[in-house]
């Protein structure tokens, strides 16, 4: 049954990669290139293909921006199928954007570093990977500086996004109470999203009246870094995409010691590695709830609620050996029930948790593949054995869909995931998975 599935993730990762040098995350819905996927991707063509791997690297670090940002969407392609696209997010009105990529003026969490990484641990011939990582490395390195120097106005060492789709868990419950400080005006567009899915899996018109008028005003200013930090009515600091940037800041260090030389390099890496993981302990560790949070920058305050987000700094090696015996305990009471597959994107006893719809309950792999190995690393091999069993079962169960019920009764004969379906980072990320 394995095999099957080893050959059909395969086919699926092969048939979503383009004549240009990119992949889409499944046909139909998402006619693009993302950045976050295409980390992800990556990692499982590494596994069979590597010059599949790099070359997704490649194209997706050539749309780079003149300031070292790195777009969540790069549309290769002219289509209508999806919306918002590229005349409406309008990135040209950067300065330092990238004339040759148009995209979006937003991000999305910063994978790249260990993507680069795990290039290297997979890849047999080590010479090879290693001269393509010296070729590209001082790209994401880029990307990071951007951050620490444009996306964090206290200079906590902990970066702000400002739109809820650069954290990548874009309608989670989580943003639900920013929404109600915002009153944006009713746009008239036509989705395309609901054409392909059915309705009630994805954000409502309302939601997206709220992600339409963030990115109006960050146009407004021509997505100035600074004027977004100002007026953004969305300013967070995630603990996902910040333990993404700190793992990746890690896999930069060891990546420059390997090439060696560049030890300024390595030497500010350091600094914002101190900094960060401090100030993430700090401000986003909420011990009475046992899990790391979010924090709203703009009504500065902290954002009370337990995801799958809440464990990912274990990926970081963020806890210390306490917090992650806490985080892990909340984790396995509130999302490891009886009926239930870890591990849902949204805690389960919340009246907010809705298994069905994108962000606000269902499992994604991506975020059990980062929980997987930030288990493993805390040497909790028993919980890590179930979220990687569970991955497998669900998969084997339905196909690789974008994103799956997490009560494991919904699996009855017929089942099927959500979402787009011979999803690109489900396969990928299965075979690392299978490899590991």
């Amino acid at each position: 049954m394995e095999k099957d599935l080893i050959t059909e993730a395969k086919n699926i990762l092969d048939g979503n990669f383009q004549e240009k040098g990119y992949s889409i995350p499944c046909k139909g819905l998402y006619p693009f290139q993302w950045k976050w996927d295409s980390g992800f991707i990556a990692i499982g063509f590494a596994h069979y293909d590597m010059e599949k791997a790099k070359k997704e690297m490649q194209t997706l670090l050539n749309s780079q921006w003149g300031n070292g940002f790195i777009p969540h969407i790069v549309f290769h392609v002219e289509t209508d199928s999806y919306f918002p696209g590229r005349d409406f997010h309008l990135s040209k009105l950067h300065p330092e954007s990238n004339d040759a990529y148009p995209s979006t003026g937003m991000t999305q969490p910063p994978v790249l570093g260990f993507t680069l990484e795990k290039m290297y641990e997979i890849g047999a011939d080590k010479a090879d990977v290693l001269s393509f990582i010296k070729e590209n490395i001082d790209k994401v390195y880029d990307n990071h500086n951007y951050f620490y120097t444009k996306r964090d106005p206290q200079n906590e060492g902990l970066v702000y996004i400002y739109h809820n789709w650069e954290s990548g868990t874009d309608n989670s419950p989580i943003w639900d109470d920013i929404w109600l400080t915002m009153n944006p005006p009713e746009y008239t567009f036509e989705r395309r999203d609901t054409t392909h899915v059915d309705a009630s899996q994805r954000p409502s018109n309302r939601e997206y009246d709220h992600y339409l008028h963030i990115i109006e005003i960050a146009k407004e200013h021509n997505y100035d870094d600074a004027k977004i930090a100002e007026l953004s009515p969305f300013l967070v600091q995630d603990p996902l995409f910040n333990s993404m940037l700190i793992k990746s800041n890690d896999s930069l260090i060891n990546l420059y010691q390997l090439i060696g030389g560049n030890e300024d390099k390595v030497a500010q890496l350091k600094k914002w590695q101190e900094k960060s993981i401090r100030t993430f302990n700090e401000k986003l560790y909420d011990a009475e709830l046992g899990a790391y949070i979010h924090y709203d920058l703009r009504n500065e305050k902290p954002i009370r609620f337990v995801s799958s987000s809440s464990f990912s700094p274990l990926f970081a090696g963020i806890p210390s050996k306490e917090q992650a015996a806490k985080i892990i305990n909340t984790m396995m009471t509130k999302f490891g029930g009886g009926d239930m597959y870890l591990c849902a994107s949204f805690d389960p006893t919340s009246e907010r948790f809705n298994p069905k719809k994108y962000w606000r309950g269902p499992v994604w792999i991506n975020l059990n593949w980062i929980l997987y190995n930030g288990l493993k690393d805390y040497g909790y091999d028993e919980i890590a054995a179930r979220v990687k069993a569970d991955s497998i079962e669900i998969l084997t169960k339905v196909g690789f869909y974008e994103y799956f019920d997490a009560r494991k009764s919904e699996y009855t004969e017929g089942a099927k995931g959500y979402g787009g379906g011979n999803f690109s980072w489900s396969a990928a990320l299965f075979l690392d998975m299978l490899n590991n």
